[in-house]
């Protein structure tokens, strides 16, 4: 059912620890049990399993629980054992764990959502359980009674929510690209802001409360980091996927980003860096280098007979140009491009071969990944596939 990889020492790559092949379907949602040889994981076959290392090396499940319907997502909470599943039917189902990790016992059902659930996040602090759907709303529960305590109507259906224990405030996710930011309160909550800066929807976001700043992958394959805690409305953006990003992790003990996306790469970002914002694209109405009309300056075109041209955006200075003029591509891997990019020609020669240093290394997993989870105290990393297939992965070697 579960084979353990013998490593290989390789210097600097994450290394394959083990595989957990035996699903049916897609592995939606899966964690690492800290101070355990083990992995739960929630997939679309309506199964909860408890897989444990076994003496041969294997993972074993001890626990296997089918569900009425399927399972979309969960949140677990290693101090308290407690297991939040959400539903295709919007309820979420809450369970308790033993200690031995061989028995689950049903706690509460909440009745929170009239559509698929897609996030679900416990907070021990609070004893709230937070949740969002695809009903577009955003609600919290008292975990101590089962009570709804509040709900907050979004625009479009989240797909990424946070939460800041000291502040109480929530950062929430859409599929519209828009991050959402709600402070809330014992059974009220008021909207602080919202920022948009995705293309495409938003689908991973990750908090970190000692740093405070907020990281938000999308479909439109950026990531970007916004600094909330610095107040000054800085937003970097980071280029580095091919596909859409499906999970974030910030290691802060080392300023290390991870993060894993659909077209199977597991990325490691350096964020000990002085990174710059990429600058807003300029408007014109003929290229800044050169003068020459983009083609839908009919004045100047006429006046000058020159048929007009098409026009571009220089990634390092953001000024409008023309092919001609920006023939050139470089990596700018300070402004986050870590893959090369149109620049004109006079950034070009400005950007020096030490500008150009990675700061990013990339490591192919080899599946498509869906889902990633990191567990900083042991230095592993969970990421399920399309291929309905867990790998666990020391990581160690790359982020450290």
């Amino acid at each position: 059912m579960a084979a353990e990889i013998q490593p290989q020492p390789q210097a600097r790559k994450p290394c394959l620890l083990s595989k957990i092949d035996a699903f049916q379907e897609v592995v939606s949602t899966a964690v690492i049990i800290p101070k355990e040889d083990g992995v739960i994981s929630v997939s679309e076959d309506r199964t909860i399993r408890v897989w444990l290392k076994r003496d041969s090396g294997q993972y074993w499940p001890s626990i296997y629980h089918t569900m009425p319907s399927s399972s979309s997502c969960m949140s677990f909470n290693p101090e308290t054992r407690r297991l939040s599943v959400g539903m295709d039917t919007g309820s979420i189902c809450e369970f308790v764990l033993s200690e031995d990790y061989n028995k689950m016992t049903p706690a509460r059902t909440y009745q929170a959502h009239q559509g698929r659930v897609t996030v679900v996040l416990f907070v021990l602090e609070m004893e709230w359980l937070l949740s969002t759907g695809q009903d577009k709303n955003f609600t919290w529960h008292c975990s101590e009674s089962g009570q709804q305590l509040g709900t907050y109507r979004t625009s479009a259906w989240v797909s990424g929510l946070q939460f800041d224990v000291e502040t109480r405030h929530a950062f929430v996710g859409d599929q519209s690209g828009q991050v959402t930011i709600l402070k809330l309160e014992q059974d009220s909550c008021s909207l602080v802001t919202t920022f948009k800066g995705h293309t495409g929807n938003v689908t991973a976001l990750c908090w970190d409360p000692v740093t405070r700043v907020l990281f938000s992958g999308s479909s439109d394959h950026s990531i970007i980091m916004w600094d909330i805690g610095g107040r000054k409305g800085t937003a970097i953006e980071l280029q580095g996927h091919n596909d859409k990003v499906q999970g974030l992790c910030y290691a802060s003990h080392t300023r290390q980003l991870i993060s894993c996306s659909s077209d199977g790469s597991i990325v490691i970002w350096n964020m000990d860096v002085t990174r710059q914002e990429t600058p807003e694209w300029l408007d014109s109405d003929s290229c800044q280098k050169c003068e020459q009309p983009f083609f839908w300056n009919f004045k100047q075109m006429w006046d000058s007979k020159k048929i007009g041209l098409r026009q571009h955006h220089c990634r390092k200075c953001g000024q409008a140009v023309c092919g001609k003029c920006s023939s050139k591509r470089s990596t700018i891997p300070l402004m986050g491009f870590e893959f090369e990019v149109r620049v004109c020609d006079s950034c070009h020669e400005s950007i020096s071969d030490e500008d150009r240093a990675p700061t990013a290394t990339f490591h192919d997993s080899k599946h498509s990944i869906v889902y990633m989870h990191y567990e900083p105290t042991t230095g592993n990393l969970l990421t399920s596939g399309t291929d309905k297939v867990i790998k666990l992965w020391d990581m160690t070697p790359v982020v450290s």
